[in-house]
Order: structure tokens, then C-alpha cells, then sequence
């Protein structure tokens, strides 16, 4: 298998701040501090044990088919909770959640257009919204740290990168698109285990998607993603790629959907589900009730 050397550093970050939020702190006193506006950058590394989510909210009228699309592609698209239309608030995930305060960034769409980035979206909430959960990479991290094997962008204060690939989801009515990915670097014997490991969290993404040549899945650079920074690494890594939760955000961009609202790639919602729960801990979850 091909090695990577890594000696790209220097990516400039983007709005990474823990100035106010120490990583060691629980989910609740995380969302409180990102509620309060005194963290708005990445969540990697936050509220160790819990899950993350990433988030797509859109009107009641396309939820039948976007949660199709989730159903379709369970590993780009984990589903960990569903809103109540018009609801900001998923109890099951956590009591004093509030989804339009409780993300540190938002990315508006309009009509499959990007817009705005923006920090709270109370000012735009509708009653016909329902928002979507999905589980996110972030959460078996702390797994592999725990085992001693490096996740380089933590240790660097970086938000990890991610990359539109040439694997297809499977379509539900508008919604379809490009599988994205998050990438991580390890030593081939860290490798090995990060797999291992990321198995056991199937609302998490669980095992990898892809290992090694970035060409055989349409990545021509790994030191230029799409979404989050460039990756740090050391000679004789080897890329391991993970389906991302920024791929239903392509697909509601190929919708065309009037309004949508997403996370800012790499600005999960903290809940307060433990990061190892088992899959059957959120199983009830169907189809948004009218």
C-alpha cells in the first residue's frame, strides 16, 4: 500500500477557537457556551464521550424523501434523531437542546443556491421545518486517542478535511449526489486499528469506506479538501477515508430544495448520547409524524 509523506503544515485555519470552551467539558456545558456565542469553531475534540451530530433541517414537504435518502445511504447519513415539525428541540438526544441556538455555525441554502453563513438561526425559523440529526466522525475519536494512535488534526487545532469523491449515493426523489468523505493519517499499524475501532460506532459512520490511493475514489489532492483544512501527517502515513456527513448537504443542494438549513462543515451539534451507545439506543427513530 502507498505511503503518504505529509509535509504540508501550513494550511491556514478557519475560525478554530477554544478560547472559551475547554475540550475536557460535558455536552451540556458545551452547548451552553455555544448558545452564549463563546464558541463558534469546529467541535472536534469537544465533550469526549458524547455524540455528535451533523445537521440538515428542511420544510415538512421534502422530509418524507429526505429521510428515504438517509434510509438509502446509512453511512454518509446515520440517522441518530427527527425533529417534530416546527419543533427546535429533540429531547431524545437532549432535555435543554435548542437546534436554531445550539450549533456553533449555520450554512443557509435558498433554492439549492449556498448562502449564508450565520451563528443563530432564530430569525429564520419556520413552523413547517424538521430538522435531522446525523451522527458524525467526531465521535470515535476519542476512541482512538484513548488507544494512543494520533488524530493529527486535534493534536493541531485543525478541523479535519473532507472531499467531494466519484462514488454516487442512491437516490431518493431530488435528493442524490457525490459520496463526501473525511480523511484521517495514520501510521499503517494505527491504520489497522482505527478501523477496528471505528466499526463499533455504526451511528458514527462506523468502519471506513476507503483505504490508501485517493485516486481510486476521485481525490486528485489530499492537501487541497473541499470542506475543513488541510491534513497534517508524518512520512510513512497512509490516508483512511470515512463516509462524512457533508454529503446530504450536497444532496439537498442537488435538490433545489426552496430553503434548507445545514451545520458549517465541522460544527456538530453536541448531544448527550454517549459515543459508544449501540445501534438499537436510537432504533425507533421513523418517519416525522405529521
Amino acid at each position: 500500500m502507498a505511503s503518504f509523506a505529509a509535509d504540508h503544515h501550513s494550511g491556514k485555519l478557519e475560525s478554530v477557537s477554544r478560547t472559551d470552551v475547554q475540550s475536557a467539558a460535558g455536552p451540556k456545558a458545551v452547548r451552553r457556551d455555544i448558545r452564549a456565542g463563546r464558541h463558534t469553531g469546529p467541535t472536534a475534540g469537544l465533550a469526549p464521550g458524547y455524540l455528535q451530530g451533523n445537521l440538515a433541517i428542511l420544510p415538512k414537504q421534502y422530509a418524507a424523501d429526505f429521510l428515504l435518502f438517509c434510509q438509502r445511504n446509512p453511512k454518509p447519513c446515520p440517522l441518530i434523531g427527527v425533529s417534530e415539525p416546527g419543533s427546535a428541540h429533540l429531547p431524545d438526544l437532549a432535555e435543554d437542546l435548542d437546534i436554531r441556538t445550539d450549533v456553533p455555525a449555520y450554512r443557509l441554502f435558498r433554492n439549492g443556491q449556498r448562502g449564508e453563513m450565520v451563528h443563530d438561526i432564530t430569525d429564520v425559523w419556520r413552523d413547517d421545518l424538521v430538522a435531522f440529526v446525523l451522527g458524525c466522525s467526531f465521535s470515535f475519536e476519542e476512541a482512538l486517542m484513548a488507544a494512543g494512535i494520533p488524530v493529527r488534526h486535534i493534536a493541531g487545532g485543525r478541523n479535519v478535511p473532507m472531499f467531494k469523491t466519484s462514488i454516487s449515493t442512491v437516490p431518493a426523489g431530488n435528493f442524490k449526489g457525490p459520496l463526501v468523505v473525511s480523511m484521517r493519517m495514520f501510521r499503517p499499524s494505527d491504520a489497522i486499528q482505527a478501523i477496528l475501532l471505528s466499526d463499533r460506532f455504526r451511528l458514527a459512520h462506523g468502519a471506513p469506506v476507503h483505504i490508501g490511493d485517493p485516486a481510486a475514489i476521485g481525490i486528485s489532492d489530499i492537501y487541497q479538501p473541499d470542506f475543513g483544512d488541510p491534513p497534517i501527517g508524518e512520512d510513512g502515513d497512509i490516508p483512511v477515508f470515512w463516509a462524512c456527513g457533508v454529503t446530504p448537504q450536497l444532496a439537498l443542494r442537488e435538490s433545489g430544495v426552496e430553503f434548507a438549513i445545514t451545520h458549517e462543515p465541522g460544527h456538530m451539534l453536541i448531544t448527550d448520547i454517549p459515543a459508544a451507545a449501540v445501534d438499537s439506543r436510537l432504533s425507533g427513530i421513523g418517519r416525522p409524524t405529521s
